[in-house]
């Protein structure tokens, strides 16, 4: 019997790295996008063509409605995922005493709450299943350290990092295991120069990580093997913290 996977924020960078791998290892991906339809249809290609099964699936995840109802209809087509990995998310960094109210909103609303939005109309199914099941959210080194411009972000991201423990405890039981991958600076194009010149040489590893080195630990934590690991936050980042 095929499982399913969910992957939010799949059609580029760490998202489209993971739901390829994840779709190597034999998984059927659920690849979610909310407006880069050519990308979500360039990782669905990917997949398809090195033989994998990967379907669209469109919804702004901090559209509690629409997360409930595009995700409910998938489920009642296709049965319950197997996994989720909560990945999408956006950043508006500012000094905080520039920041506008807005620009905190919308990265509290899109990268916490969406915690609930995605994860909520996927548990009980999920449990329904009586298979046990994966869940894997992304934080980020500014949830565990905070980071200059980013205190909105950072705010969201700790958010996240406590609601998968919590989340972890609350379903150890049911043989669903609960972690959190928290990457440092990881090279997906979109990486700021100067960000680049002033924050490499913190990294012990002096350089940039690579969305495929995300998707290993992801794919390592959705496998059979790592079904003893949960409540865990994980870092990616070259030695950062």
């Amino acid at each position: 019997m095929s499982r399913h996977v969910l992957v939010t924020g799949a059609s580029k960078g760490i998202g489209q790295a993971v739901a390829i791998q994840l779709a190597q290892d034999g998984f059927d991906v659920v690849v979610h996008y909310m407006s880069d339809q050519t990308g979500a249809e360039q990782t669905q290609a990917t997949i398809q063509q090195a033989g994998g099964q990967a379907r669209l699936l469109q919804f702004d995840i901090s559209d509690r409605e629409q997360c409930r109802e595009k995700i409910e209809a998938d489920i009642a087509e296709h049965g319950a995922y197997y996994g989720v990995v909560s990945n999408a998310g956006i950043t508006r960094d500012t000094a905080f005493p520039a920041m506008m109210s807005d620009e905190w909103d919308s990265v509290i609303h899109t990268n916490l709450d969406s915690f609930y939005n995605v994860l909520h109309p996927c548990v009980m199914p999920m449990v329904q299943l009586r298979k046990g099941g994966r869940i894997i959210t992304m934080a980020s080194v500014s949830g565990i350290m905070g980071n200059r411009g980013q205190t909105n972000y950072s705010a969201a991201k700790a958010g996240v990092i406590g609601a998968t423990k919590s989340l972890a405890l609350e379903l150890a039981k049911r043989k669903i295991t609960v972690n959190c991958v928290a990457p440092g600076l990881i090279d997906t194009g979109m990486v700021d120069e100067h960000v680049q010149e002033h924050a490499l040489p913190q990294v012990p590893l002096r350089r940039m990580g690579k969305p495929e080195e995300v998707a290993g630990l992801v794919s390592y934590l959705m496998s059979d093997n790592a079904a003893y690991i949960t409540r865990q936050v994980i870092s990616v980042n070259g030695g950062l913290v």
